[in-house]
C-alpha cells in the first residue's frame, strides 16, 4: 500500500556535519569522498541519525564498488542495471513490500493507482494473435465511434495488430495516447466483406475502481471496490448516494481481491459507514515521525442499517484497514474467508532520476489493536508460499483449520472476540467452492477459449438479445448442453482435448460465466456482475447475513 505525502513527510532540514574521532581516524575515506565530489552535508544522502559513520561507510562502499566494475571489469557491463539490481536485493532482506521501481517501469506501476488514462476506452481479448472487441467503455471514444462487442481489429494507425504476436500490454499501447491525439483502426465486423476504416480522437477515460454498484432487491444494495485509487472515495460516495436514492437500507460490500492502495481514501470510504468521533486505524513507525491515528469525523452516507464486508485471501493493504475498522467497531459483519495480511506503510519517496522507493515506515493497527501484518520472519522465498501453504493446511476450506494463540485475541468496541496475527478473519467463515473447478476448465481458460465463444455468441444472436430487457434475459436464458458440446469442439480444434467428466464437473462454472460475459456484451459490466453473483457462494451468504443482520 502506498500512502500520499503529507505535512509529516515534509523535507527535513540536513544536519550540519561534525567530527568525530572515527571521522579524524578515516584521513583516505574522507579523501576518497572529497575526491568524489561527495559533500555528505550539501547531498540528498543524509547519514542515519542512529549510526551515521555506518551509513557513509556502505554509501562510500558501493559507490567505490560499481566504480571498479564499470571501469575494470573484463566485459562491458551497464552499471545502471547492476545498481537497480543491487538495491532490489538490499531491500529484500528488510521486508516483503519495501521496493525500488526503475524509472523505466515508475509510470506502469503508478497507473494502477490512477482513476484515468488518456486512450479510445475499449476492452479487448487477445485470442491466437487476434484483437477482438469485448465491449466499448460507455461514452469513450470506442463507444461513440461505434465499435461493437465482435469487432476484430486489425490495424492501428496502419500497424498490423492481428496476424501476429502481440502481448496485451503492446497492444494497449498502441491505443493509447495523449487526449486529443487521431488513431485510426481498421477492423473486420461480422456481416461485412470489407474492413471498415474507423478513426477516433482519444480522450481522458475514467478508470474507475468501483466496479459496479447496483440493488439486488428493493432494499439491499451491492458495491464492489476492486482498489483504492485517487478517485476511489468520490466513486464510492457517488455509487452509494444513487443507491440510497433507490431505497438503500442495507449494504454488501464486496473487497475480494482488492489489493490496498490509498489509505486516505479508505479510511475516507470508511468514514462514510462509521459515525461519531470513533478511530479507524493506526500507524506505529520508527520514533514518533510516522505515528498516526486516523478517526471518523464526517457525517457519513450510511452510518446505520446492516453492512456485510465480503473478503477473502486476496484482499490486502487499504483493504484490510476498511475491514478491521468496521468489524472492531462492530459496524458490520464480515463474511469470506482470512485476508490477505498486508499490514506495513510504505512512503513513495521519487528520485533524480525518475525511478521510486516505496520504503516501509510503518505498521497499520486495527482500532482494537490488531496488527495487520503477517509474518515474514522465515523471509520472503516462505512469504510468498503463505497462501499456498494455506490451501495446503486446509485453510480455505474448514475454519477449524485455523489457529490463533491466546496472545493474538481482541476484543471489539462491543466485547466480541477477534484475532490478530496477520489478516482480518471473518465473522463468518465461507469455504472455498472448487467443486466445479477440473483440470480441462483450466486449460478452457488457459486459451483464452471461455470469453472467445460469449463473444462469438453473442455476435451470432445479437438481434434476439438486443430484443430481450436484461431482466428478461436474467430469468429465461440458460446455456444449454449442446451449446458446452460447441465449445468442447472448439476447444479440441484449439488443441484442448475432449474430456466428457472433466466438462461434466466444470459445467455449473461454465455456464455461469458464459451467460455473464454474453450478458456484460448485451447489457453492461453491471449486468456481467448481477449474473455471476446470482451463483456466488460468498455473496449469497452475506446476503443471507445481510438480511438477518436488519430482522433482529
Amino acid at each position: 500500500m502506498t500512502t500520499e505525502p503529507h505535512d509529516s513527510l515534509r523535507p527535513v532540514k540536513e544536519p550540519a556535519l561534525r567530527n568525530t574521532r572515527r571521522q579524524i581516524r578515516q584521513p583516505l575515506l574522507l579523501a576518497l569522498a572529497l575526491a568524489c565530489g561527495i559533500l555528505l552535508g550539501a547531498n540528498p544522502f543524509r547519514p542515519s541519525d542512529q549510526n551515521p559513520d555506518a551509513t557513509a561507510r556502505g554509501y562510500l562502499k558501493f559507490k567505490e564498488i560499481l566504480s571498479y566494475v564499470d571501469r575494470d571489469y573484463v566485459d562491458s557491463v551497464n552499471a545502471e542495471e547492476l545498481s537497480d539490481y543491487a538495491i532490489g536485493r538490499m531491500l529484500e532482506r528488510l521486508d516483503p513490500h519495501s521496493v525500488f521501481i526503475p524509472a523505466r517501469q515508475q509510470q506502469q506501476a503508478s497507473a494502477f493507482l490512477q482513476s484515468d488514462f488518456d486512450g479510445v476506452g475499449v476492452e479487448f481479448n487477445l485470442f491466437h494473435d487476434t484483437v477482438t472487441v469485448v465491449s466499448p467503455l460507455s461514452g469513450g471514444p470506442a463507444d461513440q465511434a461505434g465499435l461493437q462487442p465482435g469487432d476484430r481489429i486489425l490495424a492501428v494507425n496502419g500497424e498490423r495488430v492481428s496476424g501476429v504476436h502481440n502481448t496485451t500490454e503492446q497492444v494497449f499501447n498502441k491505443l493509447r495516447g495523449p487526449r486529443g491525439s487521431a488513431v485510426l483502426v481498421r477492423l473486420l465486423r461480422r456481416g461485412l466483406t470489407q474492413p471498415l476504416n474507423v478513426q477516433m480522437t482519444r480522450n481522458r477515460i475514467s478508470n474507475s475502481s468501483v466496479d459496479v454498484a447496483y440493488m439486488i432487491d428493493n432494499q439491499t444494495g451491492y458495491i464492489k471496490v476492486s482498489r483504492f485509487a485517487s478517485g476511489t472515495y468520490d466513486e464510492f460516495k457517488a455509487a452509494l448516494g444513487d443507491l440510497r436514492r433507490q431505497g438503500l437500507t442495507r449494504l454488501v460490500l464486496d473487497l475480494r481481491g482488492n489489493p490496498g492502495g490509498y489509505l486516505d481514501r479508505a479510511t475516507k470510504l470508511a468514514d462514510e459507514l462509521i459515525g461519531g468521533t470513533k478511530k479507524i486505524v493506526y500507524t506505529d513507525g520508527k520514533g514518533d515521525q510516522y505515528d498516526t491515528q486516523t478517526f471518523s469525523r464526517v457525517a457519513g452516507e450510511f452510518e446505520e442499517g446492516p453492512l456485510v464486508v465480503v473478503v477473502d485471501e486476496g484482499s490486502a493493504s487499504a483493504a484490510e484497514v476498511v475491514a478491521g475498522a468496521l468489524q472492531d467497531q462492530d459496524r458490520a459483519l464480515v463474511v469470506g474467508r482470512r485476508t490477505f495480511g498486508k499490514g506495513l506503510v510504505q512512503q513513495p519517496i521519487a528520485l533524480n532520476d525518475g525511478s521510486e522507493l516505496r520504503l516501509t515506515i510503518a505498521r497499520y493497527y486495527t482500532p482494537s489493536g490488531r496488527s495487520i501484518q503477517k509474518s515474514y520472519s522465515g523471509g520472503l522465498a516462505e512469504y510468498e508460499k503463505d497462501l499456498v501453504n494455506r490451501q495446503r493446511h486446509g485453510e480455505y476450506f474448514h475454519a477449524d483449520s485455523i489457529h490463533f494463540a491466546d496472545s493474538l485475541r481482541y476484543r471489539t468496541a462491543h466485547g466480541r472476540t477477534v484475532y490478530g496475527g496477520g489478516g482480518i478473519m471473518p465473522d463468518v467463515f465461507v469455504p472455498r467452492d472448487t467443486t466445479a473447478y477440473s483440470a480441462y476448465y483450466t486449460r478452457l481458460q488457459s486459451h483464452n477459449l471461455v470469453r472467445e465463444f460469449a463473444v462469438r455468441f453473442f455476435q451470432e444472436h445479437k438481434t434476439e438479445l438486443e430484443g430481450l430487457r436484461f431482466e428478461q434475459f436474467s430469468q429465461s436464458f440458460r446455456i444449454s448442453d449442446a451449446q458446452l458440446q460447441q465449445l468442447a469442439a472448439r476447444a479440441a480444434q484449439d488443441g484442448v482435448a475432449n474430456d466428457a467428466a472433466g466438462l461434466r464437473r466444470c459445467a455449473p462454472l461454465l455456464r455461469s460465466q458464459l451467460k455473464a460475459l454474453i450478458a456484460r456484451s448485451a447489457y453492461g459490466k453491471a449486468a456481467y456482475f448481477q449474473v455471476l453473483n446470482q451463483e456466488d457462494v460468498e455473496i449469497q451468504q452475506a446476503l443471507r447475513v445481510v438480511t438477518d443482520s436488519g430482522s433482529t
